[in-house]
């Protein structure tokens, strides 16, 4: 099937956000809600989008797409979240930040802070984190992944056994109804397991386009967490089971 025109702008919207809305889509291209409606339903008979009450997520393999299309998804919730995480991490502190574009944007707004020592299996982490002379930046060995600058494998596991951090800062690809954190790479997702271990507290960075995904390794789960930083208030379910783990949640402003 032939996309026109506007099916190909909503695709780009999409792909920019991880989801859209009708409502929104009706008022940015002067069309009733119908005709989205019509759109959306096209787009995911395609296969490009999944369809959801009021709207269309990206499908749950979003994970896999290229690394600067990854970077753009929700830009600028990631780009509140990583504020407001940051401002979590006081000055003096020894911290980990693991693979993942909310991290990177975790490293970017931690210019100002001063006396850090921070461990990365992302190259890309420690390029960002240059430009702050007040931290001391320690990259771990491992094979390194391509696609986006992650360091993954024995090598990597070896070098977090050797600390003890006060802080894990951490993504994930999706978080299911069993309230588990999941990913795609199982070396990745061994290195994280690990990374989890050896911190004193444990941040998870996660926009909430993640609860609509799904993949199929596991990492651990939520109770494991101290703090999830979020954009937007997390389903009442999942707030219970926070609450009962004392897990903080800490939605940006």
């Amino acid at each position: 099937m032939g996309l026109n025109a506007r099916q190909l702008d909503i695709l780009d919207r999409a792909r920019l956000n991880g989801q859209v809305a009708v409502d929104d889509l009706a008022v940015a291209f002067d069309v009733s809600v119908q005709t989205i409606r019509k759109d959306l339903s096209e787009l995911a008979d395609a296969g490009k989008l999944d369809r959801v009450h009021g709207g269309a997520l990206l499908p749950s393999g979003v994970a896999n797409i290229g690394y600067l299309e990854r970077a753009a998804l929700n830009a600028q919730a990631k780009s509140q979240i990583a504020k407001t995480c940051a401002a979590a991490i006081p000055h003096g502190s020894s911290l980990f930040l693991n693979i993942g574009t909310s991290t990177e944007a975790v490293a970017r707004e931690l210019f100002r802070h001063k006396n850090l020592m921070v461990v990365t299996n992302n190259i890309n982490v420690a390029n960002i984190l240059v430009e702050n002379p007040d931290c001391q930046i320690m990259v771990t060995g491992g094979a390194l992944r391509r696609t986006d600058g992650g360091l993954v494998g024995n090598l990597a596991l070896r070098t977090i056994e050797q600390f003890k951090f006060d802080f894990a800062v951490i993504g994930c690809s999706a978080l299911d109804a069993d309230v588990d954190l999941l990913d795609f790479d199982v070396q990745e997702v061994g290195v994280s397991q690990a990374i989890i271990k050896q911190a004193r507290s444990v941040f998870l960075v996660a926009d909430n386009s993640k609860l609509q995904r799904s993949a199929p390794v596991r990492i651990g789960s939520l109770s494991e967490v101290d703090c999830i930083f979020t954009e937007r208030a997390l389903p009442p379910d999942l707030q219970k089971n926070c609450a009962f783990w004392e897990t903080e949640i800490a939605v940006a402003n």
